[in-house]
């Protein structure tokens, strides 16, 4: 697969992993840790690869650049304030550590709609994708901004940038089970998510 020139691939693992009782991107997803099945894929596309986490001693093994949270209980916004603030590029595609079926053409396409917006985001039937999204470093002080007023939430900050939502119509053609978008929050999801992959 061709790699995206200049482009930061974001993992955020900061979280607590609550409901699932473990860190999330060590569960196995057909043998292989999810964590691992991401780093394939983004080693193929992008030039740098940045892990953001509040548990750096878990990835010390693992061959990408950690950097802890800038702002530890900030959640996913933080953790996404943090890898814009680390990263080398202008631009940085963000997902979850607990996204298993990441898809390689789907992520190419969205690049291409980067000129001109600060955030390429996918809406699905769910709602907006902001962990499998593209920001640019401007999105930096209008995320500072956003925390200075107490709030943590990421879709909160994109009325203050250029925004380019994907619609679900022209992901289909990539992605028509949706499964990019696909992660895993409680046991009873990975098994779902197991016994469907088995059938």
């Amino acid at each position: 697969m061709q790699r995206i020139k200049e482009v930061t691939g974001i993992i955020l693992s900061g979280g607590r992993s609550t409901r699932m009782g473990e860190n999330k991107a060590f569960i196995q997803i057909e043998g292989v840790p999810i964590i691992q099945r991401i780093l394939a894929l983004f080693r193929e596309l992008f030039g740098e690869i940045i892990i953001v986490t509040n548990q750096e001693e878990l990835f010390e093994k693992i061959d990408a650049r950690i950097v802890v949270d800038l702002l530890p209980n900030a959640g996913a916004l933080g953790g996404l304030y943090t890898g814009l603030f680390f990263s080398s590029f202008r631009y940085s595609f963000c997902v979850a550590c607990d996204m298993p079926f990441l898809n390689g053409s789907l992520i190419k396409h969205l690049s291409g709609r980067l000129q001109g917006y600060d955030v390429i985001v996918p809406r699905t039937r769910d709602g907006l994708q902001p962990l499998h999204a593209y920001y640019s470093r401007d999105c930096i002080e209008p995320i500072k901004k956003l925390m200075q007023e107490g709030k943590h939430k990421i879709i909160d900050f994109y009325p203050m940038v250029k925004l380019n939502v994907i619609h679900e119509d022209e992901l289909d053609a990539l992605d028509p089970d949706g499964e990019s978008f696909i992660n895993i929050n409680t046991p009873e999801e990975l098994d779902s998510i197991q016994r469907r992959r088995i059938l």
